[in-house]
């Protein structure tokens, strides 16, 4: 299914786009996995509180009801927990589902927030039996609190140094079993001695269209929005496999059904407000396209290196590598290659220039010799 600028040529749509196109970050992507405004607020009010009605990833799910059920036999805290993806996809929402199903409260906190090794002692002497901490962005722990957790993690001890020189003094502690829950986007980032220490890791990966309209219905009965079908799974299509996007635009479309229509979301509906947000049939926005059209137009379909791409769009490269592109190369626009970013011949089609035959989806690609 073709979005609007599938249906109009190159250069008129370049046109259209550099018309509306503002300075990245001068205000927030409708359809950026982070949170913003009010997320935090609607977020709680839409998690599923159990298992079974958290909605995808069944075979994270699965595994996990196994290993709660056995914990809960053995009268044990479930082995500790590492679940990692893209943002948005349900990882602080698995950490509440955890200590909800095993009957602990939980204990919330961030990787940036827990500075000093007396920091996570204070968090962890305060943990009552079999209770859940769970740590947001691990991956950015510093280096004396990982030791801390080392053997927090193993044989629920404490054990670290106060004070320096001659005045510096062992701590030892005995603390309460707990189960501790990390969450990041940078699993890579997790230093092998910590990573280790988990007993299960997940990996949540983009939600299915399915999976999709379920969650899109589940939040719309919650929030006592009327819509029919074809509204609720247009808003489902062009979330970009990420709940927390879904949620957000299910809103959007909510305030526009609201005042321009009957405040009800029809297909119709749906479809022009997610048009004026600039999010197109395929859940991509103004960005998305600048990125592909430069790739297109500025460097011939590539390959174009990083660096070069991410000053062509004013950004870093961090933001073009963990923000930008990662979707696109989930949904096969562009291909990481050895020499650079490429255009595939999907994305020549869905912004409606024609095919050169020199992007990584190239049929013909050549004898070396002939």
């Amino acid at each position: 299914m073709a979005g609007t600028a599938g249906r109009c040529g190159p250069r008129a749509k370049r046109g259209v786009m550099m018309a509306s196109d503002t300075r990245p970050g001068s205000q927030p992507r409708a359809i950026s996995p982070g949170t913003q405004g009010d997320d935090d607020q609607q977020d709680t009010r839409l998690r599923p509180a159990r298992l079974q009605d958290f909605v995808g990833q069944p075979q994270v799910k699965e595994n996990l009801s196994i290993a709660m059920a056995a914990a809960q036999l053995r009268g044990e805290p479930l082995d500790h927990v590492v679940i990692y993806g893209p943002p948005g996809l349900g990882k602080t929402t698995l950490a509440n589902i955890i200590a909800h199903e095993m009957g602990a409260a939980i204990k919330v906190t961030s990787g940036p927030a827990v500075e000093r090794a007396s920091d996570i002692a204070s968090i962890l002497t305060g943990l009552q039996p079999n209770d859940v901490l769970f740590i947001d962005e691990i991956h950015r722990l510093n280096r004396a609190v990982e030791e801390v957790m080392y053997s927090a993690m193993e044989d629920f001890f404490l054990s670290w140094v106060v004070g320096k020189g001659l005045s510096a003094r062992n701590i030892n502690l005995r603390i309460n079993p707990f189960t501790l829950v990390g969450a990041t986007t940078r699993y890579s980032l997790i230093s092998a001695p910590l990573r280790d220490r988990f007993g299960s890791v997940f990996r949540l990966d983009y939600y299915n269209d399915a999976d999709m309209a379920t969650v899109v219905q589940r939040s719309a009965n919650i929030m006592g929005i009327k819509g029919d079908a074809e509204g609720l799974d247009e808003v489902a299509v062009r979330s970009r496999g990420t709940p927390r996007i879904a949620n957000r635009l299910l809103r959007r479309a909510r305030d526009y059904a609201l005042v321009k229509a009957d405040n009800r979301i029809t297909g119709p509906v749906a479809r022009e407000s997610l048009d004026r947000l600039g999010v197109d049939a395929k859940g991509l926005d103004e960005t998305d396209h600048r990125l592909l059209n430069n790739i297109i137009d500025k460097f011939n379909g590539g390959p174009v290196g990083l660096d070069t791409l991410a000053a062509s769009l004013s950004e870093d490269t961090s933001t073009v590598m963990e923000v930008l592109e990662p979707f696109l190369l989930q949904q096969g626009f562009i291909e990481r290659t050895p020499r650079g970013r490429v255009a595939t011949r999907l994305a020549y089609e869905y912004l409606g220039w024609p095919w050169q035959g020199t992007g990584s989806d190239a049929t013909q690609q050549g004898n070396l010799f002939g």
